[in-house]
């Protein structure tokens, strides 16, 4: 059965064969012994606090498939807390002469931290050879069981940053531009540093004033707002999920930054509190997506479920125990 759980200590070379297998651009999992192990340890002492307001809090979680690490997706709980978070804001200039019946609309790019404060759907990222029956979907959603189940740990808007285009070799168009004119580093090298939390060189060598599209390259302004290949999938359903397109995007690779209200995520509506009760495997048919709402000892699991009366739901005894539950205790549930 796969079981997505709060990460621990003892995940640390899975998560590293995942962070090498996701390649440039997945800035959140830097190939960094002491970074990755200072993200579990920050998960691990935020899935233990007790929180009443968002802060600083991290919540990194693996999928386990018959024990074996397959995938890992997390929330930040409020993005920006302690250092800054940095997005372009697509805007427009516009330039008007009446006495030569001329007018003229300019994108342009401001360098903004407007997002800083929110809670932001992260490092999300499913091994190739698992990519199969909605397993990537399930990765996904389970997320928003957290958002729904402990909604005082994150902000009311909740953000994703969506992948930009790079190739094979990590070349971002966007940034080779930027690279060119202004920081003097290519893209893997800015991606890591920012993954590594050395932010610092963005401050110090952004162009400080907006910076006009129609004067970047053709190859820059055709990827501005454009996703990388592999992550149209995640972008899609997103967008099935409520979150739009707000005209920011990402500082290294332009790939877009999507928002949406946190009541207002379709999975979040739909999510609802039941107590479990053990019913003959026989009679459940409808998949679901179901926490156990510990925040201390974190499960989610995909089991097949029947909903009864009395805001009751059936599972098998083996779904109870892939929860470490007991019969009778409240769970979160989610259609599949």
């Amino acid at each position: 059965m796969l079981v997505i759980r709060a990460i621990r200590s003892d995940d640390y070379p899975a998560l590293l064969q995942i962070a090498h297998e996701s390649g440039h651009g997945f800035t959140s999992l830097p190939v960094d012994e002491t970074l990755l192990r200072n993200k579990i340890e920050h998960s691990i002492q935020s899935f233990n606090r007790e929180v009443t307001d968002p802060g600083d809090e991290s919540y990194l979680m693996v999928l386990e498939d018959d024990g074996e690490v397959i995938g890992t997706c997390a929330i930040a709980a409020a993005v920006g807390f302690n250092d800054a978070f940095y997005h372009y804001r697509l805007g427009k200039d516009v330039h008007v002469s009446e006495k030569l019946d001329i007018r003229r609309e300019v994108a342009t790019l401001t360098l903004c931290n407007d997002y800083t404060g929110a809670s932001e759907l992260c490092t999300l990222f499913l091994k190739s050879d698992q990519r199969r029956d909605n397993v990537g979907r399930f990765l996904s959603r389970s997320r928003f069981l957290m958002l729904a189940a402990f909604p005082q740990r994150f902000a009311d808007t909740v953000i994703a940053e969506m992948r930009g285009v790079s190739d094979e070799q990590g070349r971002s168009p966007f940034w080779q531009w930027l690279q060119q004119h202004f920081f003097g580093i290519d893209f893997p090298t800015a991606d890591y540093l920012t993954g590594i939390g050395e932010k610092s060189f963005v401050a110090e060598l952004m162009p400080r004033h907006p910076v006009y599209v129609n004067l970047l390259s053709d190859a820059a302004q055709a990827v501005v707002g454009k996703v990388h290949q592999n992550t149209a999938p995640a972008l899609a359903l997103l967008e099935a999920e409520g979150f739009t397109f707000r005209n920011y995007v990402d500082i290294f690779d332009a790939g877009p930054t999507v928002e949406c209200q946190r009541q207002q995520i379709h999975s979040v509506q739909q999510s609802e509190q039941r107590r479990a009760t053990i019913v003959p495997e026989a009679q459940l048919h409808d998949d679901y997506l179901i926490c156990n709402g510990d925040i201390h000892n974190y499960r989610v699991i995909r089991a097949p479920a029947q909903l009864l009366e009395d805001d009751r739901i059936g599972l098998s005894q083996a779904a109870l125990a892939q929860l470490q539950l007991d019969a009778e205790q409240p769970v979160w549930l989610l259609p599949m």
